[in-house]
């Protein structure tokens, strides 16, 4: 991915993205025949009984983190902008505070700044893994 400091590694046999030497991103593809592919990422406390309310199609409790806040994103239920705007939301809760200030504030700046940020996720997105499953080209 193309967020400051990110690096991509397998873990558990699926690509897992980290900021430093955090997870801030697992893919899952179809882990343990649960029929879900997707992704796991942390969420602020809170975010994942309200993200799963909003939409059970789209979200769930992923197991193992799930029971620390970490919510799974159905890639097929999600849009490119979407999934853009979740991933940018972790990263800045796991990244060092000094990488994520760089990518930090992408709802409260100007539009023009936000399209940038965008833009970088676009980016990031055209490059990782979850792209291509996201497109059933894995």
């Amino acid at each position: 991915m193309a967020l400051p400091g990110t690096s991509e590694k397998l873990s558990h046999g699926e690509p897992t993205f980290f900021a430093a030497k955090k997870v801030y991103c697992m893919f899952a593809n179809n882990h343990h025949n649960d029929g879900h592919v997707a992704v796991w990422i942390p969420a602020e406390p809170g975010a994942q009984e309200a993200l799963i309310r909003s939409d059970i199609r789209k979200y769930f409790r992923p197991p193992y983190v799930g029971v620390k806040g970490w919510v799974g994103v159905e890639l097929s239920q999600v849009s490119d902008d979407e999934l853009g705007m979740h991933l940018s939301q972790a990263y800045r809760l796991i990244a060092p505070k000094k990488s994520a200030s760089a990518d930090k504030n992408v709802t409260t700046r100007s539009n023009r700044v936000y399209d940038h940020e965008k833009s970088k996720i676009d980016e990031a997105l055209n490059h990782a893994q979850i792209k291509r499953v996201k497109n059933n080209h894995w």
